[in-house]
């Protein structure tokens, strides 16, 4: 997809001459990768990666998750999750139990993963500032209610495929 209104004037935001379906969607994707680059700075700062938060925040609302349901809650597919696990682990910030029947696993934060759950609430918050920093709560709505009305247009499409 073509870059389109990359154009900046002399205040330095961007031109507001179009908002064609392709300027849309490449200001989706370009603030969904900003936002993942910001959250990665600031969990490298306290020597989490990208990714990890997500799997704290699970694990800090309610501890001993399968990988199965830890992957559900965050919507992604189960071999990603086992992979961050994995790398959790190894660095001290999980750990996994062996369920009473001994076929489920689960995953459980460590003391000091636990210790970490508030810089990744800190870190998630220092993102949001930056990001919503000029908008109000009616345009913070009304940008909610735009994104899941074309959540739900994909989400549609994505069923009529299956």
């Amino acid at each position: 997809m073509a870059k389109k209104n990359k154009d900046k004037k002399k205040d330095g935001k961007r031109s507001k001459s179009s908002a064609s379906p392709a300027d849309i969607a490449f200001e989706v994707a370009q603030v969904a990768r900003q936002f993942r680059t910001l959250t990665s700075r600031t969990l490298s700062d306290v020597g989490l990666y990208g990714g990890q938060e997500g799997v704290m925040t699970a694990l800090g609302e309610e501890d001993g998750l399968t990988a199965g349901a830890i992957a559900t809650r965050l919507g992604v597919k189960p071999p990603t999750i086992t992979r961050t696990i994995t790398r959790m682990e190894a660095q001290g910030l999980l750990t996994r139990k062996g369920g009473e029947d001994g076929r489920q696993t689960t995953v459980w934060l460590t003391d000091d993963g636990r210790a970490k759950l508030e810089s990744v609430e800190v870190s998630g918050t220092t993102v949001m500032d930056a990001a919503f920093r000029d908008l109000d709560e009616k345009q913070m709505r009304r940008l909610l209610e735009l994104l899941q009305q074309v959540s739900d247009n994909l989400e549609t499409a994505l069923s009529a495929d299956s």
